[in-house]
């Protein structure tokens, strides 16, 4: 007799993607909606809250509508219902928690909650299996840490920003290099043209811990720009790039792997939006290659760094297998962090 699929209908609305995917035990992706909003928020160089949940609200439905019929299931099919319930913006969570509430009710079907960050962690299990213990580089537009897990569901946050997130950092240098938003994709591709000729700060690169602080490259990129503008003089806005992310990834990749070789642990994975960064992911596979040949590194692809549902999904299972279910008091909790989270 053929086993029961454990199928997980799952909903990513922490920011400005509506995305509804359904998940197979855990690991294999059969569908994967995302309808994203850059082009509504571009003209305001940034995420507008309001207009990311009104947009989640009109889009939620037909995600839902499109991720059931790619997956070629009904409702009756589904074991649970998983949404993201933080961190993220409150009005954009909320119309997630509910739509997610709603079915779950409406179709008699557990209902999971799921931290953002996990979501990013566990989006490498799609890929291929997480061995334990790991440690992962979570690098988004509001989160930098590295995350140790010793088993599924344990998260411990032994490094983290002490100001500004790398992908704000990204954001703000590109806004001051007059890129559209989102400028990550377009300084990564420039840094690629250009030198590291402007050397900027390495903060805290040798500190006796695992932290990171963008804040003072970030001043230190804008004064430059402001006193050249001021004096009339040009600068190579392709070295710029490259002397920015330059510094980026050597704080990055320097402290990922002192930690992983302190820390002695078997797999090192890549997560979250910066993950996508090409640099990043070159550098970080050239030197795990050459000083960690005994440890597994692990890169999403590049859409699955982005905020979707099937990372969610991915990370629902293991509460799905432990029966951590949330009931219908469930509230979105935008300042969510693993420190509060307890088990994943």
């Amino acid at each position: 007799m053929e086993s029961k699929r454990n199928l997980i209908l799952a909903i990513e609305t922490s920011c400005d993607e509506t995305s509804v995917a359904v998940i197979q035990d855990g690991h294999l992706l059969l569908s994967n909606i995302i309808a994203s909003q850059i082009k509504s928020h571009m003209r305001f160089g940034g995420v507008v809250p309001e207009i990311a949940s009104r947009h989640h609200v009109e889009q939620i439905t037909q995600c839902i509508e499109e991720a059931m019929t790619e997956a070629d299931v009904t409702y009756s099919d589904l074991s649970a219902v998983a949404v993201t319930n933080g961190p993220g913006l409150v009005g954009a969570l909320l119309i997630g928690v509910n739509a997610a509430k709603a079915l779950a009710y409406a179709h008699d079907l557990p209902l999971i909650a799921v931290n953002h960050m996990a979501g990013h962690i566990y989006a490498n299990r799609l890929v291929q299996p997480l061995v334990f213990p790991l440690l992962s580089l979570v690098v988004s537009g509001g989160h930098t840490e590295l995350v140790y897990m010793k088993e599924d569901g344990d998260f411990k946050i032994i490094g983290e920003t002490r100001d500004d997130a790398a992908g704000e950092a990204y954001d703000k240098v590109g806004r001051v290099l007059g890129l559209p938003y989102p400028g990550g994709k377009r300084i990564d591709e420039m840094a690629h043209e250009g030198e590291d000729t402007y050397h900027f700060p390495r903060a805290m690169l040798k500190d006796d811990n695992y932290d990171f602080s963008f804040s003072g490259l970030k001043s230190s990129f804008i004064n430059l720009v402001h006193n050249a503008d001021q004096k009339g003089e040009q600068l190579n806005p392709e070295n710029l790039a490259a002397s920015f992310q330059a510094s980026v990834i050597e704080v990055l990749v320097s402290k990922t792997l002192r930690a992983a070789k302190e820390l002695g642990v078997k797999q090192l994975v890549m997560a979250g939006g910066v993950a996508a960064n090409q640099g990043l992911r070159n550098t970080l596979t050239k030197v795990v290659k050459e000083e960690l040949s005994d440890v597994d590194l692990l890169v999403p692809p590049l859409s699955l760094c982005g905020d979707n549902a099937a990372m969610i999904g991915a990370a629902a299972y293991v509460k799905y297998n432990r029966q951590e279910f949330s009931g219908y008091d469930l509230n979105a909790q935008p300042g969510l962090s693993f420190d509060n989270y307890g088990e994943l």
